[in-house]
């Protein structure tokens, strides 16, 4: 099974996950709650810390919870274990085997705080080290990049918030339609195969996006640093105007994911000035044809997918863009270069 395969199983990957005990995330979710938690920190590399991103926006938004990113080096290079109380600690890690991760989520229970691995290997060092886990049940995942272990980690995460909401029946149903709207994502990969074409010259690009969707922007660009060897730098459409704009020039085109919703009118005004202005060459990735309108070129969304689950379905186009056009640019997808699956850092 080579990438192109993972991108086309993450329907398939994401209904194991939600066919898993429900009751055991439910119980988790209790015992969380009854420790009087505030507050969460997670622990994260890679693909996997913008899952972290994605969950500052849903426990921020839908729990109230503020999220900080742990900084695993405090603890595996300077020997510090920072406090974590009244903190859940969470890691999430698709191999579970990098020994800064897990030392966070050790540091976290040796204080008493409640750890959460959220993992695709159950037998892995992060599982053992955490009071609970949550298994993606992505199944093998062969390809370098990681793909469908990155949509599963997303579900993992919107699944323990509607368990912290005691049991969102709203929320759960909503998760449930996850498959399917995948599904309809990859319907466009002929459309995204021939913008990869003619985007085969790229060498540099910005990649934008906002609110929940600025860990697609994050995910995005990775994909296209390790497989097409673009030199991708991601931003928060905010925080791009406050000086990243300078990089704006021919031949540096602008990657955005701009669907519809709240963070929609601010980015919009945005590529406008850009296009208008600075000639910019513009990719829109999005559920509206008024915003698909203002780039040069676009890929469409699938419509009427719930603004906090949207992240989960938006990266899987950018995907199949980063996949095409690591094959238009002569690269193997399967051989990204001096990376390997797994990596262990201290």
């Amino acid at each position: 099974m080579g990438l192109r395969d993972e991108i086309l199983e993450q329907p398939d990957a994401i209904r194991r996950q939600l066919a898993t005990d429900h009751g055991s995330l439910a119980a988790l979710a209790a015992a969380v709650r009854s420790r009087g938690i505030s507050t969460v920190t997670i622990a994260a590399r890679g693909s996997s810390d913008h899952a972290a991103i994605y969950a500052q926006y849903v426990f921020g938004t839908r729990n109230r919870l503020t999220v900080a990113l742990a900084a695993p080096s405090i603890t595996s290079i300077y020997g510090v274990a920072p406090s974590f109380a009244g903190s859940l600690v969470i890691g999430i890690s698709q191999s579970g085997a990098s020994p800064d991760i897990v030392g966070v989520i050790e540091a976290a229970r040796e204080q008493g705080a409640p750890t959460v691995a959220i993992t695709n290997d159950p037998r892995s060092a992060l599982a053992s080290a955490a009071e609970f886990l949550i298994e993606l049940d992505a199944g093998p995942e062969l390809a370098v990049a990681a793909t469908k272990t990155y949509t599963t980690s997303l579900v993992a995460i919107a699944r323990l918030s509607a368990a912290l909401e005691g049991g969102n029946t709203a929320a759960e149903a909503e998760i449930a339609t996850l498959p399917g709207d995948i599904e309809r994502a990859l319907t466009v990969e002929d459309a995204v195969a021939t913008i990869a074409g003619e985007m085969a010259s790229t060498e540099r690009c910005v990649v934008l996006g906002r609110g929940y969707e600025y860990a697609t922007a994050r995910e995005w660009a990775l994909k296209l640093k390790e497989l097409a060897q673009v030199f991708a730098d991601p931003y928060s459409a905010a925080d791009f105007q406050h000086g990243p704009l300078a990089l704006v020039e021919p031949g540096v085109p602008i990657l955005a994911v701009l669907p519809d919703g709240p963070a929609a009118a601010g980015v919009a005004d945005l590529l406008r000035t850009l296009r208008r202005d600075l000639e910019a060459e513009i990719l829109v990735l999005s559920d509206a044809a008024a915003l698909r309108s203002l780039g040069s070129r676009s890929i469409e969304l699938p419509g009427g997918v719930p603004e906090w689950l949207r992240p989960i379905v938006s990266i899987v186009p950018a995907q199949l863009f980063a996949y095409h056009l690591t094959r238009a640019r002569g690269l193997d997808p399967e051989l990204p270069r001096n990376l390997r699956k797994v990596t262990r850092t201290r």
